[in-house]
């Protein structure tokens, strides 16, 4: 006589568990609703475009709010080696090229986030590293110095690139 009422407390029981399991997720498992962004093309930038094309480089791309630019190095518009031997001019005259670079995206450089230097004398560097304060005036970026054996030109003493971020 109890076996028949077995089959209906099973079925009762299957669909409880069914049901339960069948309910819409608590709005916490819900994922946030995304916003998708176009994706933005990059912009290029060339500062000297035949020293660019014949060494295979953009010097600068901007991608949304992200500036990258490619090492400056002290030369002139033809790509010759500008201030031979002179650690301190060939710093300035990176600088020089990259403030205009910046300039170009409406920046200056208080929206330098990193800057790398290259350099084939890091104590000729470290002695006029100073001027740097004539840059850098409110913050300094994150960055590396790096001694190297040689840049691109014989003769070359610094290269610095740097990033930027234009905040809106």
């Amino acid at each position: 006589m109890k076996q028949p009422l077995l089959l209906p407390f099973f079925l009762a029981c299957s669909l409880l568990w069914i049901a339960c399991n069948n309910e819409p997720k608590a709005e916490k498992d819900t994922p946030a609703a995304t916003t998708i962004m176009p994706k933005e093309a990059p912009e290029y930038f060339l500062f000297r475009p035949e020293v660019e094309k014949a060494y295979g480089y953009t010097h600068a791309v901007k991608i949304g709010n992200d500036i990258k630019i490619s090492g400056a190095v002290s030369m002139d518009s033809a790509g010759n080696l500008t201030a031979a031997g002179n650690m301190e001019q060939q710093m300035k005259n990176c600088y020089s090229d990259l403030e205009k670079i910046l300039r170009h995206y409406g920046c200056t450089f208080d929206d330098v986030v990193v800057e790398n230097i290259f350099t084939t004398d890091m104590q000729g560097f470290i002695k006029v590293s100073g001027y740097r304060n004539s840059i850098y005036k409110k913050q300094f970026p994150a960055g590396t110095w790096l001694g190297v054996k040689e840049l691109a030109l014989v003769g070359q003493l610094i290269e610095i690139d740097m990033e930027a971020h234009i905040s809106k």
